[in-house]
């Protein structure tokens, strides 16, 4: 059978069941693929902080994913996407470094397959929602508010027990929006609108990934689009080193609307565990609308099974590349790695920690 016959079942319409262990060749090659547009919005962002373009897209739309070396995918780049913090600096920290009062930031990408071929390889147009991890001083404040908080945007304190609840920094980087600097979650709604006026009526399937703090917030953000859209196409989330996002009640949302999250997690890397509880306690009180808790079906990997990865660093761990070398060597938990596994070369790129 085609790959684009069944199609669904490698975007997580069966919760991928019979193609995580042992690791399916179609879905590893998707995997990898969608890692690819993660790594493209990552090449893509100024990190340089003395530039005065730091924190915005070095290329236009047009030349972003031949300029970061993935000009063969069959997309086209349709809408730039940034993140807002709603963090309020005090004075001083305003009079210091630029880079460390960037509200507003370049965060990813929205892509469409417009290439008839891939299109029908696919078995339906496919978008690509990609965000890269943390990079700017307030973006890593905002990971350190780890307190939950109703995805409302109310006071935590008002959350009732069936409210779902997201990490309080996620949200904000989500929601927030200061002047004429647009929410993320405003620019992703539309996009998502005017994809759904001009392809509605074609197998058409939108496919949120994102590394780390991009993992979240690409949660968070599909979430809010089968919410948005009752009669949106499937939703998937690729989710790459993704810390937790929300509460068992976010969980249970996800689940309900029919939202896709296939969670990708090296055990060595710290950032997949938290936020909050662990182990025997996290299971003991998950129950409850204040405990964090993954979310959707989960592809273990560990850099401890690649011959390749002896001695690497917690940060290395927490790699992108990490993680797409170790997919593309994984086979499954009887034999965890291929022993002559290609090695994926993949051009340093600034990664953060979170």
């Amino acid at each position: 059978m085609k790959f684009g016959e069944n199609w669904t079942d490698y975007q997580g319409g069966k919760n991928w069941e019979g193609l995580l262990d042992p690791l399916d060749e179609n879905l590893r090659s998707e995997i990898i693929r969608y890692g690819h547009f993660v790594e493209a919005a990552y090449r893509s962002c100024d990190f340089d902080q003395s530039s005065p373009s730091y924190a915005t897209c070095r290329y236009t739309k047009r030349k972003l994913l031949k300029e970061t070396g993935f000009s063969d995918t069959g997309y086209r780049v349709t809408k730039y996407l940034t993140a807002t913090s709603g963090i309020q600096l005090p004075g001083w920290a305003e009079r210091g470094p630029p880079w460390m009062a960037v509200q507003s930031s370049w965060i990813g990408y929205v892509a469409v397959c417009q290439d008839r071929e891939e299109i029908s390889r696919l078995g339906r147009r496919d978008v690509v929602i990609a965000l890269r991890g943390t990079a700017t001083g307030l973006e890593w404040l905002e990971n350190l508010r780890a307190t939950l908080t109703p995805l409302s945007g109310s006071d935590s304190g008002s959350g009732s027990d069936t409210e779902p609840m997201v990490e309080s920094g996620f949200l904000s980087l989500y929601t927030s929006s200061v002047g004429n600097r647009r929410s993320l979650q405003s620019m992703v709604r539309e996009e998502i609108g005017r994809v759904l006026d001009k392809y509605g009526d074609e197998p058409l399937s939108f496919t949120f990934t994102g590394h780390s703090l991009g993992a979240a917030l690409a949660t968070l953000a599909a979430y809010d689009i089968k919410r948005s859209f009752v009669n949106s196409p499937l939703v998937t989330v690729i989710s790459f080193a993704g810390p937790r996002a929300g509460n068992w009640r976010f969980r249970c949302g996800l689940e309900e609307q029919g939202t896709k999250v296939l969670r990708i997690v090296n055990s060595d890397d710290v950032i997949t565990k938290v936020p909050g509880f662990a182990g025997w306690v996290q299971k003991l009180v998950e129950d409850t609308q204040w405990v964090y808790a993954d979310v959707g079906c989960e592809l273990r990997l560990s850099s401890r099974d690649s011959p390749d990865l002896n001695g690497i660093s917690i940060a290395t761990c927490h790699e992108l590349k990490t993680y797409l070398h170790l997919v593309n060597g994984f086979v499954g938990s009887n034999c965890p790695f291929k022993a002559t596994a290609r090695k994926m070369i993949l051009a340093e790129c600034p990664i953060e920690k979170r």
